[in-house]
């Protein structure tokens, strides 16, 4: 055997010159650029091989180099029946199948092949030629791999014996090999969010990196040069101070490390429960916390110690703290601010800065909280509105007002109430009556607003007394206090008004008020003087009628319409 051996390549070049065009062996040593022995060489060793030509599809060129030479980098080779090693690898992909089991196939049809070692050896040792393996370093407290095992475990409805299934989260970090394993009724954001915080909680630290598989809850769209991340899982990632690198597509060797957590708690954890019975969610993560730490705690078959002790030691050190408050989950929408600086979220209205109308923001929504983010910045924050009675209401922030507008929201009818009350009760009630007469008490904020300056002009005492004489004449408005201030009406003697009810008292006496006697006896003196038709005004039963014209201080000129004789008297 020469001391370097060429490619596999050329030696099929060599047999396909040699059988299929018939060349010579110096034909073959000049094209090929190989001196006459080695074509020679290789010749003799495939006559040698009693392969056929063409080869059999079976035979690839790992096969045809075992049988062609006595050792293969150093190890024997025996000539036994070679199994197809790419319909193994590719039997190895599927779910459950191992070595093992294709080896168990293997001797069932070959007995005289290969023994489970050399079975495993040769298969290793052409996988690594064929699609050679990346050799992950992982540094401590660098990487924490998660991603959801295959196999759901039931839990049972004691009352109802429904039968709801499981899913069982796992996260296993990178140097230390430490096991993470919770249940979660879905995979869906919630349950993914909530077992990342239960997570790094139980490790006590963050590690740098999160790498995921690429499931709908943490990467909405999958690619492989620049995938796209929930927002939410991002908003975990940046509380925890972390960042988050998800595995290729169809690339498994990206997760190595949780793919064989995977499969320690599916044959570890959850092989030994599949007898057993669990009726709640709290009593399946009681087991599997058992297994957890169970595996955790044991000692490795070829290192020293155990995952536990190895996660002490590396991770834990190198793993940053836990910051003082713990992720709440946030979803994240698009609002547009509207001409009144609010937006709307489930039907509830919060405000935003004025500056802001008409601009696109994102809103996180917690449990408690809703905040707004503009540019990245947060611009409002507001206790979020969970009641139903809250709908279409508003809550909003003073400051995010105009300047125009904060000066005018600054007053309410009930601060308008107190004011008045505080110069006097009737002022208040003013105040108070003025607010009812609109439909809108904003309406009539302008109108008490007046009325109360009132006070600096005239005095506290003058308008509560000019708002009890509006108040008993009934004209109650801004313009009657203003007019009863003016005339001095307020300063009136108090006798003239008794109570809020009181009614003007005139005088029992007076120059101008003359009583029926005094209509009486003119009626009389005219009737005495024969005026008409010479009848005697003893009983005159005409009706009097006064001139419009007669002077009041005077005698009434009285016209005598008519006359029960049928004639006319005029005075």
């Amino acid at each position: 055997m020469p001391a370097e051996r060429i490619p596999m390549r050329h030696v099929l070049d060599v047999l396909r010159l040699t059988h299929e065009q018939h060349r010579s062996q110096r034909e073959i040593a000049q094209s090929l650029g190989l001196a006459q022995s080695t074509v020679s060489e290789y010749r003799r060793r495939f006559a040698e091989s009693g392969l056929p030509w063409p080869l059999p599809p079976e035979v690839d060129e790992a096969a045809l180099e075992a049988r062609l030479f006595a050792r293969v980098e150093g190890v024997l080779v025996p000539t036994r029946p070679v199994p197809d090693w790419a319909v193994v690898q590719q039997e190895r992909k599927r779910k459950g199948v191992t070595l093992q089991l294709l080896w168990a196939e293997y001797r069932a049809q070959h007995p005289d092949g290969y023994r489970y070692t050399q079975f495993c050896r040769h298969y290793h040792a052409w996988a690594a030629r064929v699609e050679p393996a990346l050799r992950q370093v992982h540094v401590a407290g660098e990487k924490l791999f998660v991603d959801y095992a295959g196999p759901t475990v039931p839990v049972t409805d004691p009352a109802t014996g429904e039968r709801r299934e499981a899913q069982v989260f796992v996260g296993t970090l990178g140097a230390s090999h430490l096991l993470y394993v919770e249940a979660t009724w879905t995979q869906t954001l919630p349950d993914w969010i909530g077992a990342h915080v239960r997570m790094l909680e139980y490790l006590g630290g963050v590690p740098a990196l999160l790498v995921p598989d690429n499931l709908k809850a943490g990467v909405q769209h999958a690619c492989y040069y620049e995938p796209t991340l929930h927002p939410t899982y991002q908003d975990l990632a940046a509380h925890y101070g972390t960042a988050i690198l998800p595995a290729r597509a169809r690339h498994p060797r990206d997760k190595a490390k949780v793919e064989t957590g995977v499969q320690i708690v599916e044959r570890e954890i959850l092989a030994p429960l599949r007898h057993d019975v669990f009726h709640s969610l709290v009593e399946l993560n009681y087991a599997l916390a058992e297994g957890r730490e169970r595996v955790n705690g044991r000692p490795f078959q070829k290192l020293a110690g155990t995952r536990r002790t190895l996660f002490e030691a590396l991770d834990r050190p190198a793993l940053r703290p836990l910051p003082a408050e713990r992720y709440e989950i946030a979803t994240w929408r698009t609002a547009k601010v509207s001409i009144d600086y609010h937006i709307a979220v489930d039907r509830h209205h919060y405000s935003v800065p004025y500056a802001l109308v008409g601009a696109e923001v994102r809103v996180r929504l917690t449990a408690a909280m809703v905040e707004v983010l503009h540019q990245g910045k947060r611009v409002a924050a507001h206790v979020r509105a969970v009641h139903p009675e809250q709908r279409g209401r508003f809550t909003t922030d003073p400051a995010h007002r105009p300047k125009a507008h904060q000066r005018h929201l600054d007053w309410t009818p009930s601060r308008l109430v107190r004011w008045g009350e505080q110069i006097g009760p009737a002022t208040g009630a003013v105040v108070a009556t003025i607010l009812d007469r609109y439909p809108h008490p904003e309406q009539g904020y302008r109108a008490c607003l007046g009325l109360l300056s009132l006070a600096r002009r005239y005095g506290a005492a003058r308008l509560e007394a000019a708002s009890a004489r509006a108040r008993t004449t009934g004209a109650v408005s801004y313009r009657s206090v203003k007019s009863i201030l003016a005339s001095g009406f307020d300063q009136l003697p108090p006798d003239l008004v008794a109570g809020t009810d009181a009614t003007l008292q005139l005088p029992a006496t007076h120059a101008h008020v003359r009583g029926a006697d005094y209509y009486r006896d003119a009626l009389a003196e005219t009737l005495g003087d024969g005026v008409g038709d010479g009848r005697t005004g003893d009983s005159p039963t005409a009706p009097l009628t006064t001139h419009p014209t007669a002077h009041a201080a005077g005698p009434p000129l009285v016209l005598l319409t008519s006359h029960p004789t049928g004639g006319a008297l005029s005075c």
